[in-house]
């Protein structure tokens, strides 16, 4: 949305008013911001560790599970943890392999502190120091060529893709001739990742802030392969991992991905006529796949241990964070709303999309808001609102009967709180705000008690983004849709607004057919040369292309049974 200086310079210049859809900025942060997240970066953090102490990523036993061959030669090893964190590397590792010397480093001082007050923290197995790998000289605190292994867990994605270079050339200096890094992190394609492509948070290719102020990086193979090779390293192992995450409260399943290699340092003596292309095409052509062992692919299916900082499914992971709201205005045409969502800062460790607002719902509201024809004396159903509600409030004025509806609990406390908030006494009366599960019986049966009839108007914003969740969310559509017929512009309807993600439109379409749906009309924002007057198109203004951003992903299906 524009913010309320741009409004109001397009309205004193347009004397009628248009229909804001996406913004006119593109998804990159402003420079001034990129500056800011990389001078505060430590604070950042700093803030990561007050808020969630140790309490947030569990213990990574599973390094001893695919790397423990690495940890049980004879004598002392010594090693080196980058991003130590809270020491849900270290800690693990002590427990396992009581002879190992660990060098723990981070640069938050928070982080450092919290690996120094753990009940396990000796100084005869640990020495805990506050660096920042992309600055500090690690000769300054470990003798050079003294370290055996090095772990990366989840850390080089925190470091501007530009300092890379600078922490492996650091790393190299304390690391034995031969010796290794273990290396695991954020791969691209990973579902949060998709979770930032329609946010304005993007600060240079696969690299983004998260709402707390945290960078991540998402690595391709290739990229990682060329980094450290680049700086003097061998590759041993370089591969994709895959792991299904299982939401059971909402019976859905989302695939993770990250990327696990070992990288050797080259000794002096073969570094300089050693030729890696081969290897390094090698790492490229297995990238249809994980390039991980039968063994390792069982290891995973058994691992409850995944320690992601960011995406939907943070908290499955024993996580609890303390969370707190925030108030978004919400200014349409003839409607302005506060709704209140999940604090931004939250965001990132919330694994409910329902607490927050998407763009496919701003555009729909707006829609509405512009056209109450659409649902003008109609009966109407949103599905998987979430807590703003903001179709279903704008529909409330025109319609007859209106049912917001989301199977999340948490984000139905907040949606009711922001319906009798927003919504005049006089409109309350028509707006419900309801459990429903898509594909569960009870709740569809529920919902069928409070109209008879059946809904002329269903709509969902942003509800297909979950493989899994599509054929339900058309079985629910058709047992709750209004089997009356009327002509093409008057019919039930069916309307979804989303960004595709994980779900093509072809497997939409498949879906919707499988249930007796026919796609009507279809409308994408990026096709402005489009001009043909259809459904979908006579909802915007004539000046289309002065409202539209051409690069925006988002795109409306109409739908009518057959």
């Amino acid at each position: 949305m524009a913010s309320d200086a741009e409004r109001q310079q397009e309205e004193h210049q347009q004397p009628n008013p248009k229909l804001q859809i996406y913004s006119t900025s593109s998804n990159m942060v402003s420079p001034f911001w990129k500056e800011k997240y990389e001078r505060d970066a430590k604070k950042y953090w700093d803030i990561f560790y007050k808020r969630h102490q140790d309490k947030f990523f569990k213990d990574r036993h599973y390094l001893d599970k695919e790397w423990g061959h690495y940890f049980s030669g004879s004598g002392k090893m010594v090693v080196l943890e980058v991003g130590c964190g809270a020491g849900n590397t270290i800690f693990p590792l002590i427990a396992t392999y009581p002879n190992i010397f660990v060098h723990a480093c981070d640069f938050s001082p928070r982080a450092v502190n919290l690996v120094k007050l753990h009940k396990d923290f000796t100084e005869s197995h640990i020495r805990a120091f506050v660096c920042d790998l992309t600055v500090d000289d690690l000769n300054e605190h470990i003798p050079p060529s003294s370290v055996d292994i090095v772990t990366m867990i989840f850390v080089l994605s925190a470091v501007s893709p530009e300092k890379m270079p600078l922490v492996l050339q650091n790393i190299s200096k304390v690391l034995k001739p031969n010796g290794h890094v273990l290396f695991r992190d954020y791969a691209t394609g990973d579902l949060a990742q998709e979770r930032f492509s329609c946010k304005d948070q993007m600060i240079s290719q696969n690299f983004y802030v998260r709402g707390d102020g945290t960078r991540a990086f998402y690595f391709s193979k290739e990229f990682l392969a060329n980094l450290f090779t680049g700086k003097g390293f061998d590759i041993e192992e370089l591969g994709l991992c895959y792991k299904q995450v299982e939401n059971r409260s909402r019976e859905l399943v989302m695939n993770r991905i990250w990327v696990q290699a070992v990288f050797r340092l080259s000794d002096l003596q073969n570094a300089a006529g050693k030729d890696t292309c081969d290897e390094i095409e090698l790492c490229h052509q297995e990238n249809v796949g994980p390039a991980v062992s039968e063994k390792y692919m069982e290891l995973l299916l058994e691992d409850t241990e995944f320690d992601m900082s960011d995406g939907i499914a943070s908290t499955m992971f024993a996580v609890s964070p303390t969370t707190d709201n925030e108030v978004i205005d919400v200014n349409l045409k003839d409607d302005n709303f506060k709704i209140r969502v999940l604090s931004r800062e939250y965001q990132h460790t919330c694994k409910s999309t329902g607490l927050m607002l998407w763009e496919s719902a701003y555009l729909m509201a707006s829609i509405l808001s512009q056209n109450p024809i659409i649902v003008l004396g109609k009966r109407v159903l949103e599905l998987g609102c979430g807590c703003g509600g903001i179709c279903s409030m704008v529909a409330a004025r025109s319609a007859n009967l209106v049912i917001a509806s989301d199977g999340d609990p948490k984000a139905l406390y907040l949606l009711n709180q922001n319906i009798s908030s927003n919504l005049k006494p006089s409109l309350l009366g028509k707006v419900s705000a309801e459990r429903l599960e898509w594909g569960n019986k009870e709740h569809i049966e529920a919902i069928r008690a409070l109209n008879q009839e059946g809904f002329e108007v269903i709509i969902g914003t942003d509800v297909t983004y979950i493989p899994e969740a599509i054929l339900p969310l058309f079985s629910t559509a058709k047992e709750l849709i209004s089997t009356n017929k009327a002509g093409v512009n008057d019919a039930p309807a069916l309307i979804l607004c989303h960004v595709f993600r994980r779900v093509d439109e072809p497997s939409i379409l498949s879906a919707a057919s499988r249930y007796g749906f026919r796609l009507v009309d279809r409308w994408h924002a990026g096709n402005l040369g489009d001009s043909h007057q259809s459904i979908i198109s006579s909802w915007f203004s004539k000046d289309r292309d002065e409202v539209c951003n051409p690069s925006t992903a988002l795109n409306i299906m109409y739908f009518q049974v057959e």
